[in-house]
């Protein structure tokens, strides 16, 4: 893995212009379909990127965490004036759920890849702010200060709205097959080889014509605005997208932010969601899990005494807050290397979940239920990527999961991944699916 760094100053040099603008998004229309993007509505947090001044690859997961650590603790840019004191990032990607592969769409995307920006917009109280990048070197300077301009004199002011255009979606998806995968995992679950085990599908999704990842980017913050939409471009032109909301960690120094977001009910049924036996205990064990991998990692850490409900516009979850202040030296890629992945994603035991996957669920995740988000010096917001799709063309990926316990039912667990996967179709489609 190559050094990003230099001891001898910047790696970078940066410049920023403040926008008379209001959403990042917006700047598609003068700069085309961002080359990253990331937002948290009920935050007030979003960013759009646009080409790449760096990217950095990591082809197993031993890498990924390098880079992870080695991107936290980056502080390698020259700014041409003042430094920004909320930048998100500057780096943004993600990486593979397991080694386990075979499908090659997912093969631009490596195991994982992060991304700086040539140039990035992001919310800054009431406006906007605009960094450009350059690598250092003769004409760097020139080269932000073009770069600045030409988002400044461009940048719209308004907002982007989601347009009312809809395109019929074929889907192809056996429900055979996934049936027959939960009905394998309750078998080994009521033998003792488990206790739970999230299995995941891939709706192969095809359009009239190319899809409009900017349009499905606006309809699904609009539609989904608890959840963290983001998009990641691979180099081949494939994105991968969605509307994720489960935060793996945050990080701001040494105080992490995250949760256990496990146990689903339809939105009619919430109320009964929280006298469930099936969830109480899928949620519990994710809970369990995640309070025991942070200790060795943690000074103080603090879970919500029960767990609330995450009301979301198609399903509604189960949520406990964990907080916690980390020991000296523990950052975004300990925190990683720890939970991922957690029983809501993956099962527990975890080894041997994952063996069960492996072994049954006849499935290339690639970057889904992985880590995504941003990192930057001492700062990293990392989100598990559900809800989501990789999109090339006219041709759409939809991948949704559901955990599997003791009492599992095939066709309920059928039920609730067509649940999962509205807000994808919604947004591919610009209809009511």
């Amino acid at each position: 893995m190559k050094t990003l760094g230099r001891a001898d100053g910047g790696h970078w040099v940066a410049g920023t212009l403040s926008l008379a603008a209001v959403d990042p998004l917006a700047g598609a229309e003068v700069l085309g379909e961002p080359s990253v993007y990331w937002e948290r509505p009920l935050a007030g947090e979003a960013m759009a990127g646009w080409g790449e001044a760096a990217a950095v690859e990591a082809d197993s997961g031993a890498r990924a965490q390098a880079v992870l650590k080695e991107l936290s603790a980056l502080d390698s840019v020259r700014w041409l004036g003042e430094a920004p004191s909320a930048l998100p990032g500057p780096w943004f990607g993600g990486m593979r759920f397991s080694t386990a592969g075979g499908d090659s769409g997912w093969g631009a995307f490596g195991f994982g890849r992060w991304t700086l920006p040539e140039v990035m917009v992001w919310r800054e109280g009431p406006g906007l702010m605009a960094a450009a990048f350059a690598p250092e070197g003769p004409g760097a300077e020139d080269v932000v200060r073009s770069l600045l301009a030409r988002v400044g004199a461009n940048f719209p002011a308004g907002t982007r709205r989601s347009r009312n255009g809809v395109q019929a979606l074929r889907l192809v998806s056996s429900r055979p097959d996934f049936e027959g995968r939960v009905e394998r995992a309750v078998e080994t679950i009521n033998a003792g080889g488990l206790q739970k085990v999230v299995l995941a599908r891939a709706v192969e999704v095809e359009g009239e014509s190319s899809f409009d990842r900017v349009e499905v980017l606006a309809r699904l913050r609009e539609q989904n605005p608890r959840c963290a939409t983001f998009l990641f471009r691979a180099p081949d032109g494939a994105a991968f997208l969605g509307a994720t909301p489960e935060t793996l960690c945050r990080v701001e120094g040494r105080h992490l932010e995250t949760e256990a977001l496990a146990g689903s009910a339809a939105p009619a049924l919430a109320g009964t969601l929280g006298g469930s036996d099936k969830d109480c205990r899928e949620h519990e064990a994710v809970v369990r899990y995640i309070l025991r991998a942070l200790k060795p990692l943690t000074e103080q850490l603090d879970a919500d005494a029960e767990p609330a409900l995450l009301t979301l516009k198609n399903v509604v979850h189960l949520r406990t807050g964990i907080r916690a202040e980390l020991r000296e030296g523990v950052g975004v890629a300990e925190l990683v290397a720890a939970l991922h992945p957690t029983p809501a994603v993956g099962g527990t035991p975890r080894e041997r979940a994952l063996e069960f996957l492996v072994e049954h669920e006849a499935l290339d995740r690639g970057w889904y239920a992985g880590p995504v988000g941003w990192v930057g010096p001492g700062r990293a917001h990392q989100m598990v990527a559900l809800r989501s799709a990789r999109i090339k063309g006219s041709q759409a990926r939809l991948f949704v999961g559901a955990g599997i316990v003791a009492g599992s039912s095939a066709e309920a667990e059928w039920r609730e991944t067509e649940m999962k996967s509205l807000a994808m179709l919604r947004a591919l489609g610009g209809g009511h699916v």
